[in-house]
């Protein structure tokens, strides 16, 4: 795992400016530097080694004539298979690393070599001959890429906060993707935080030559679901795939350990993966948020050594602004900083860890996928629902009520994703400057047009595949990971998995029928979590019924507290606070929550990451105390 830095070079200094922006990314790749500078290009490298940890492995790397320079960061999990066909080809290898691979295989394929290659990755390939710049970023966009065109200059790289250091980098707030963030909690589109810096999508490609940027998408998930196929079938299709996965995911010459939560996902992972040693974090003593108990507990079933930590309150509030700092945009899911704490307890014993990213969105798991026709109200008619609906949205919020206004919409209306924080009306009333932001459905329609003759379910997996898992669970998978130095491998997350995934009908997927031991009324993943049940110890066999509850973080509580409500209020008392917001409102969000009239955690917590990461970036010039 890796970090890389790039522009077309168009300034004197360019080692210079070049070593400033792999300083920056330094935590990507601890290991080793290298770069490549000519009259054309500037391009650097911060390696992790991971295989072929000689230094014969260190970047850049060059195809025969040295006419090809690449970079790259990630893992090319089938790199074996690909480089015997290359060398029968006659290509000349000079590594053992699968980053040779890429180079050799752009020769060879052009833009067809994406399409062979299994596993994580974002590189880019400077021709000298064509003077042309080829960049890609992987299927699911577990690997980020960024770019930026300012003042005559292509910038490039794996973290927004080296551009900083180029001469030509403008710094300005995009205040689009602000009243974006307010109802994602993440940025949902290309656009950045930063005006005019961009994010390559997740299964798409570019090629910059002559000034001209042109992009394209390579790959995108079908979902045509095989019907005839038994569950069974599809228990024992599910373990043999995945089991194939994990096996490939823990390709490395370094030893390689895996998180562990309460949950069936990371149970699967650790449980097939055999690996000597798990991680866990929790809070408290109370089990709401803290699953070491359960985490301990399956180790031991399974033979392993789990290491675990308690975060107290001060730590995980201490970390804030660091955290910002690493995740380049604000992101607002409370859980990236118990992430971020697994990680530095992993780092602590080796460099590779797997985790159970990607099952959700891809085997259906989320608890919100069973609402779709879930109960006797799905089945009264449309106009009723949609007459109860208007009404209900007009009485305070509350759980109850919630769910009349959600079942008076249909789908493409409702449902944005796993966060849906401040609603347009909400975040034009909170803000007092004025943007061009889209409205979330004209964010969300292109992905639902794609999938607009599937059911409700389908239609909910597709948009979170490319919107929630790629701007919230990926982006803090890559930036908790890397600012630890550690590479995070998700072996759900595979090509050949959503292959199988996508074939999988509906009723396998999320299923009404009762779990016979649990007396469960609706079943998310359901063949996976048959295959999980099939695939560990007895004695762990309830992890694969029990409900999700993700990296559960206690913020509601904290908010609370006067010393933390304190904290959050002078964030929300600071100049750029009354310059941006109408600071009446979010106070009142504020004074209402701790006073138990509303549950207000996440909309709190939504502006005050923004503020903190501000604060990081524009005050204090991308430093963090």
């Amino acid at each position: 795992m890796c970090g890389f830095v790039g522009f077309i070079n168009r300034i004197d200094n360019s080692n210079v400016v070049l070593e400033k922006m792999m300083d920056r990314i330094k935590h990507r790749g601890p290991d080793a530097e290298g770069s490549y500078i000519d009259s054309n290009i500037a391009l650097g490298h911060r390696r992790l080694s991971i295989i072929d940890v000689s230094s014969q492995g260190d970047q850049p790397i060059y195809n025969e004539d040295s006419s090809m320079v690449l970079v790259f960061n990630g893992e090319i999990y089938n790199y074996k298979k690909i480089r015997e066909k290359l060398v029968e080809a006659g290509h000349v290898f000079k590594t053992n690393t699968d980053s040779e691979v890429l180079i050799h295989g752009y020769e060879e394929y052009g833009v067809n070599l994406l399409n062979m290659l299994r596993g994580m990755f974002s590189f880019i390939i400077w021709d000298k001959n064509k003077k042309e710049l080829f960049g890609a970023r992987d299927f699911f966009g577990i690997k980020p890429m960024y770019y930026a065109e300012m003042n005559g200059t292509f910038m490039f790289g794996s973290e927004i906060k080296s551009f900083l250091e180029h001469p030509h980098f403008k710094k300005e707030l995009n205040l689009n993707t602000l009243e974006n963030y307010l109802t994602f909690q993440y940025s949902p589109t290309s656009e950045t935080f930063f005006k005019n810096v961009n994010k390559l999508l997740p299964a798409h490609y570019f090629i910059y030559n002559n000034g001209k940027l042109e992009i394209k998408k390579y790959w995108d998930v079908h979902f045509n679901a095989d019907e005839k196929t038994d569950l069974n079938t599809w228990v024992n299709e599910i373990s043999d795939v995945f089991h194939n996965s994990v096996d490939a995911h823990k390709i490395a010459d370094v030893e390689v350990g895996s998180f562990l939560s309460s949950g069936v996902d990371s149970s699967y992972v650790a449980a097939i993966a055999n690996v000597d040693k798990t991680f866990t974090v929790g809070f408290g003593n109370d089990e709401k948020y803290n699953e070491i108990g359960w985490a301990k507990n399956f180790s031991k079933a399974i033979g392993k050594e789990n290491t675990s930590k308690v975060i107290s309150a001060e730590e995980y509030w201490d970390s804030l602004s660091k955290i910002q700092y690493h995740m380049d945009e604000p992101l607002a899911d409370p859980s990236a900083v118990a992430l971020y704490f697994v990680c530095n307890l992993a780092s602590e014993k080796l460099k590779v860890v797997l985790s159970g990213e990607g099952a959700d969105e891809i085997f259906g798991g989320y608890n919100v996928y069973s609402e779709p026709d879930g109960t006797a109200y799905d089945r009264l008619p449309k106009g009723i629902k949609r007459c109860i609906g208007s009404i209900a949205q007009k009485l305070p919020a509350k759980r109850g009520v919630n769910f009349f206004v959600r079942k008076g919409k249909d789908l493409e209306e409702r449902f944005i994703g796993n966060a849906y924080m401040f609603t347009p009306a909400e975040r034009k009333a909170l803000l007092r400057v004025k943007t061009n932001a889209p409205l979330p459905q004209d964010i969300t329609k292109p992905y639902y047009d794609n999938v607009k003759n599937k059911d409700d379910v389908t239609k909910m997996q597709y948009l979170d595949l490319h919107l929630w898992m790629a701007g919230d669970i990926l982006l803090k998978a890559d930036k908790m990971s890397m600012a630890n130095s550690l590479e995070l491998r998700v072996p759900f997350l595979d090509k050949e998995v959503m292959s199988l995934a996508e074939r999988i009908p509906l009723r396998y997927r999320v299923t009404h029928k009762e779990y016979t031991d649990e007396h469960t009324k609706y079943i998310t993943k359901y063949a996976m979590r048959l295959a999980a049940k099939k695939d560990t110890p007895k004695q762990t066999s309830k992890t694969a019924a029990k409900k999700k509850l993700g990296f559960p973080v206690p913020i509601r509580v904290w908010l609370k507290e006067e010393k933390y409500y304190n904290t959050v209020k002078s964030y929300f008392q600071s100049d750029i606070s009354k310059k941006l917001f109408n600071t009446d409102m979010i106070i009142k969000l504020l004074d209402d929550h701790r006073n138990g009239k509303a549950d207000n955690s996440r909309k709190i917590w939504t502006v005050f990451t923004f503020l903190v990461w501000y604060n990081v970036y524009f005050e204090n010039n991308g430093k963090f105390a």
